[in-house]
């Protein structure tokens, strides 16, 4: 019965860290079937991104730091999808007043709702990582992930060599999370691909209501081809490394706080 009920408390926590990416594909799932005669529907899902992203602020579901951390993948994103997108990788057939170069502005959000959960996660899971590797190898390794979804429209696609420098960095390495007070752990190599996975299904339902379509899925809808997984499991892994960065100088600051106060 405990494991039961500590299986429950973490698909719950689980379930109000997926809030700002359940809120999207509600968006896209209403927008899909409900003609708004106003306004072009690629707008709407900003406006619902926009007001989602204020409200979850205000009522304190989100900190001001999450936003921080959430508006550093809203640009990272944007760049890698107007890099995409101008590269035929996939397209927004739709037409919109926030479309630039092809893209639409609420595309960016898309990235910022896993950063949002993996914030969400990370809090109300009491996520640790234990035996983290130097951090200056972190940064090294995540540039080289993201740098390579540009590259490889040019040079030789190094993504599965990255994930074999994603293993071997990180074999030691183990995330430790809490449910219902019990402490447990896993493996941070297991948890990417996990995510990654799950982002795939994730993304078979945002092409389903046309958030965008990949070049085979234009004249009718199928399941994204399973070799995205590759893909987004290292997206997930620069969006981690992103976080748990930002997590590790944040609580050296309050490390140092607490030093100087107590002096």
């Amino acid at each position: 019965m405990t494991v039961i009920k500590n299986l429950w408390s973490f698909a719950y926590q689980q379930a109000w860290s997926c809030l700002f990416p359940a809120i999207i594909f509600l968006t896209l799932a209403i927008s899909k079937v409900l003609p708004f005669p106003f306004l072009h529907r690629y707008d709407f899902i900003l406006l619902v991104c926009l007001s989602a992203q204020v409200l979850l602020v205000l009522t304190g579901i989100e900190t001001l730091d999450e936003l921080k951390v959430i508006i550093l993948f809203h640009i990272i994103g944007l760049a890698l999808e107007l890099f995409k997108v101008h590269m035929g990788s996939w397209a927004y057939p739709e037409s919109a007043w926030t479309k630039f170069h092809g893209v639409p502005l609420y595309s960016g959000f898309m990235y910022a709702s896993v950063a949002s959960y993996m914030c969400q996660a990370w809090r109300r899971l009491d996520l640790k990582l234990l035996r983290w590797p130097r951090t200056d190898w972190v940064l090294i390794l995540a540039g080289a992930i993201y740098l390579n979804f540009f590259t490889h429209h040019f040079l030789p696609d190094f993504r599965w060599v990255l994930t074999a420098l994603v293993v071997l960095l990180f074999f030691n390495t183990y995330v430790s999370f809490r449910a219902d007070g019990e402490l447990y752990k896993m493996p941070l190599a297991l948890s990417f691909a996990l995510i990654g996975f799950f982002i795939w299904i994730a993304e078979n339902i945002a092409t389903f209501f046309g958030a965008w379509e990949y070049p085979d899925q234009q004249k009718a809808w199928h399941l994204v081809s399973f070799s995205k997984i590759s893909s987004w499991l290292l997206l997930v892994i620069v969006s981690f490394l992103i976080v748990a960065i930002l997590k590790h100088v944040k609580q050296k600051e309050e490390v140092l706080t607490e030093i100087k106060t107590s002096i």
